[in-house]
């Protein structure tokens, strides 16, 4: 596997512990919903929703070496999951500030100040990948006949304990300089301010076509440089933290999102719509309705962005600047909310009554503004270059006319075909909303019938990974596609 293919699968990984914030930002919500003054201290219904949505957000770094772990395995299995958890437990033990101390031997004054930030996603992230690839190589190992109860799976927690130990060890010597270089990262992006908000912004965008966004997401998001947006803005932490220069206002790697899920790209929607030739305007607007509503509610953007990103790359340029500016704005004016998923609808109420929640009302003001910029943007550029967006291709006379079909099971017995028959197919899986796939010979697949069936867009990424984006339904589909025979 490629080094691109490889952070490709660690991406895909990452979506697993990210995958559970929804829970804690909907419990977390609705307490604050309840108590909006207090922050629980004033209603002990409240206090316990927050308690346990804060739960999930206070063990991230866990959830991370869990879910990576389980995420990177070959075959899904909880063995990994509870590799990942025994590896986790080892580290985190044996660099410890106390236990640092007492194996160098040196005052606990002396211990850097790095071990007291050993608990963070960043080591979780590094524990799950290396507990998964350990996974992968001994899970299927057959001991001694004497020693065949640990053969397999059960061998996998036993490597990990004994592999984590010399992981501490090197830890121990260059995790003061890993936390100093993520730490400098962390200071510098946040020195920037809003501008540093924008530039994040810009790039996240950018990094779609090729799944990576979420591996950068993680660095501004959570606890990895210090900066650990999401976590502080439901937990209600400002964003200093202690024995860092980290400062920043919570809430300014989120809040210009919402303006762009849920009134940007809504808006190019319906300037493609408009441009569509006029015998494809119903079938457009079907499809771009349903993207919209998708973008609009839950802040799933890739079934409307996967539209026009190939088919424009210009528009794409465009979406990705146009988000870094709403970004930079919103951090600009102090306009605040957050989310547990994305900046959706959903999102938006959940987190409105949040204590660090700033004239969120104001996003959607914004948001307006966003929605006629897009709009008349979109319109003028898709015109003025003659854009072949969704509803202006060229007909095709020998275009595949594949039979679609709601039945889960058959579509994915056609996405199967379309990619070359089952034993073509070495990885299946899948995330939100793409299927992520090794193929033995890629030249199989026929992009033009995969389009056909209703992918939004083909992704080829080195020599025999491909992601083809079908939206929600995508883990469904990749599940049914396992079972084809």
């Amino acid at each position: 596997m490629n080094i691109l293919g490889y952070f490709q699968k660690v991406g895909r990984a990452l979506m697993v512990p990210v995958a559970v914030l929804p829970a804690a930002a909907i419990l977390m919500g609705i307490g604050y919903w309840i108590d909006p003054n207090g922050w629980g201290g004033e209603s002990q219904l409240a206090a316990f929703l927050i308690k346990a949505g804060a739960a999930v957000i206070d063990n991230m770094s866990i959830l991370f070496a869990v879910g990576v772990a389980y995420g990177m395995s070959k075959d899904k299995d909880g063995a990994a999951a509870l590799s990942g958890l025994v590896g986790f437990l080892v580290v985190t033990t044996l660099l410890s500030p106390g236990a640092v101390a007492g194996i160098q031997g040196i005052p606990a004054s002396e211990v850097p100040f790095a071990f007291n930030k050993i608990n963070n996603q960043f080591v979780g992230i590094l524990v799950g990948i290396i507990s998964a690839e350990l996974y992968n190589r001994f899970s299927s190992v057959e001991l001694h006949k004497a020693l065949a109860f640990f053969s397999g799976r059960r061998l996998v927690p036993i490597v990990v304990s004994v592999v984590m130990i010399l992981v501490s060890f090197i830890l121990m010597a260059v995790w003061p300089m890993i936390f100093g270089g993520l730490q400098h990262f962390g200071e510098t992006i946040s020195g920037l301010g809003e501008v540093g908000a924008g530039l994040y912004a810009f790039f996240n965008r950018l990094l779609i076509p090729v799944g990576l966004h979420h591996a950068l997401n993680s660095v501004f998001w959570f606890d990895v440089a210090g900066i650990n947006d999401i976590p502080n803005f439901l937990s209600g932490q400002t964003g200093i933290d202690a024995g860092t220069a980290i400062i920043g206002k919570t809430g300014m790697y989120q809040a210009g999102f919402f303006p762009i899920m849920m009134f940007g790209l809504p808006g190019a929607a319906f300037a493609i719509y408009t441009a569509a030739k006029p015998e494809n305007k119903e079938k457009v607007a079907s499809i771009m309705l349903a993207a919209a509503l998708a973008s609009f509610f839950t802040g799933v953007t890739e079934p409307l962005e996967f539209s026009f990103m190939f088919a424009a790359p210009v528009l794409y340029v465009i979406h990705a600047v146009l988000s870094g500016v709403s970004v930079f704005f919103a951090a600009s004016m102090e306009w605040m909310a957050g989310f547990g998923f994305s900046a959706g609808l959903v999102d938006l109420v959940l987190s409105s009554q949040n204590p660090l929640a700033t004239k969120w009302y104001m996003l959607i003001v914004q948001g307006i503004a966003f929605f006629a910029i897009y709009y008349f943007t979109f319109l003028a550029v898709i015109k003025g270059l003659d854009l072949k967006t969704p509803g202006r291709e060229d007909a095709e006379e020998n275009a595949p006319k594949t039979k679609t079909t709601e039945d889960a099971g058959e579509l994915a017995t056609q996405y199967v075909a379309a990619l070359g028959g089952i034993n073509n197919l070495e990885v299946i899986d899948a995330c939100i909303t793409r299927l992520r796939l090794t193929l033995k010979d890629r030249s199989e697949a026929n992009e033009a019938e995969l389009k056909a069936l209703g992918a939004m867009g083909v992704v080829k990424l080195g020599e025999n990974n491909l992601q083809v984006i079908i939206g929600p339904q995508a883990e469904s589909i990749a599940n049914r596609m396992k079972a084809v025979k």
